[in-house]
Formats: C-alpha cells, sequence, structure tokens
C-alpha cells in the first residue's frame, strides 16, 4: 500500500467548504471523485484542514492510499486534467505509511485579505473596508492573541470540538499597495475562529481600548462577545506545516 500527499490549491467561492456533505458541492468530494476516476478505484482522501464554505485555499494537504505505485508526474498532470479550473494540484510526493494530514501536522497558517479601494480583480479575494487602516496599530492589538488560549469566544456556536486551547504562534500585518494582508499561525484552528478574529480586531481597531477590549472576549468565553465574523472571501489557508 503506498500513501500519497498532495498540495492543492482552490478557489473556494462555488464550493460548501473543504468537507464533504449531503447536497452540497465540496473541494474533498470533487478531488476524490477524480482520483477515483483516473485509479478506477474507491479511495479515502484527508485533508489537513476544514475550510469553510466561500474559503480558499493555497497550500492545502491532503492524502490517501492506493494499491498501486503511481508515476507522479504523469499522474499530476492527469489529475489536473480531470479537475475543474478552480482545483489545481501543485505537488505530489510519495509519503511514509504512517503520514495523517491532518494529525501529522504541528502548525497551519492562514492569510486574510483586506482591500481599501473597490476593484473587480479583488472582489472575489479579499474583503472590501473603507476606513483607514495601519498595520502597526492592527500589530499592537494582535499581540494579545499571541500563546496558548482558550479562543471558545471565537468559535462558532454548536460546534462538536469540546477542546477551544489552541496556541497561536504569530498574528502579523502587513500592507502591499491596495491590500492589508493578514497573516495568523497556530497548532489549530477552531471552526470560524480566523473570520471572527478579524471582524475583532477590525472592531477594537476603533475602540478606545482595543486590547482591553480582545482581553475581555477571551476571557468571557462566549461567542456572543466578540464581533461578527468578517466575509469568508478574503480567507486562505496559506501553508500547513509537518
Amino acid at each position: 500500500m503506498f500513501n500519497y500527499k498532495l498540495t492543492i490549491q482552490y478557489d473556494g467561492t462555488n464550493y460548501a467548504g473543504w468537507q464533504i456533505q449531503e447536497n452540497a458541492a465540496s473541494v474533498q468530494e470533487v478531488i476524490r471523485d477524480s482520483i477515483k476516476q483516473i485509479l478506477q478505484s474507491d479511495i479515502n482522501l484527508i485533508g489537513a484542514g476544514r475550510t469553510d464554505s466561500g474559503v480558499h485555499a493555497l497550500g492545502q494537504v491532503a492524502n490517501f492510499n492506493a494499491d498501486q505505485h503511481l508515476d507522479l508526474s504523469r499522474f499530476k498532470y492527469s489529475l489536473n486534467a480531470v479537475l475543474p479550473k478552480d482545483i489545481s494540484i501543485t505537488k505530489i510526493e510519495t509519503v511514509e505509511e504512517d503520514f495523517h494530514s491532518r494529525f501529522s501536522a504541528k502548525k497551519r497558517s492562514y492569510i486574510y485579505l483586506i482591500s481599501n479601494q473597490k476593484s473587480p480583480f479583488f472582489e472575489r479575494y479579499s474583503y472590501t473596508y473603507f476606513s483607514e487602516l495601519k498595520p502597526e496599530r492592527l500589530n499592537d492589538l494582535s499581540s494579545t492573541l499571541i500563546e496558548k488560549k482558550d479562543f471558545t469566544s471565537f468559535s462558532k456556536i454548536n460546534t462538536e470540538v469540546q477542546n477551544k486551547i489552541c496556541e497561536v504562534y504569530e498574528a502579523r500585518w502587513r500592507r502591499q499597495k491596495n491590500l492589508l494582508i493578514f497573516y495568523i499561525e497556530a497548532n489549530r484552528f477552531l471552526y470560524g475562529m480566523i473570520r471572527a478574529i478579524v471582524g475583532s480586531l477590525l472592531k477594537a481597531y476603533s475602540s478606545e481600548d482595543g486590547q482591553n477590549y480582545l482581553t475581555n472576549i477571551l476571557n468571557q468565553k462566549d461567542r456572543g462577545v466578540a464581533a461578527d465574523a468578517v466575509p469568508a472571501k478574503g480567507l486562505f489557508l496559506y501553508k500547513v506545516k509537518y
């Protein structure tokens, strides 16, 4: 049995997220069915992160087991030929049998894009926010999130996950022309966590004591006290580290 690791990019606009679900198109299902079409056998495709509906990926990782020894270059070409234009396999490699794209991961990182002007080229991939935002102030506020903390207040309600402790290693902002880019890296993320964090950071930016506002959100462990989540279209799964 061979274990194959895929690195994947996708535009999540037309999908209800990564994970397979009833009556909705998912990225996982499309890739799984495309692999099945080529190999003519069933496979179980395991993803590193369950991105939400409308969220994109620059570096999603998945793995599957197969009996066949694949010509990796040929298989990658064939798979990309079968997949729709909004999903691309950027790399495929053979890995150890015990490699698991989700449980073997040590760190995950995401980016969120904010545009300060209306643009037809950024519309699908960023949140348009016209108020002036200074990266330096946002970085000061984001430092409140660093280290191991309980992120219940930034997680969607009624999720099956009981453990809400995450360790955030980096949370920083930078400007690149008309885009403001937020980068966050952690050992794990909760359902809806990053979009709620960005929404709360934007609200904290306009408050007189933003850091206390964020600290209070974390301490209360209540999603109701955090700000509304920003739109999914600006969020990208950036990289998974093993």
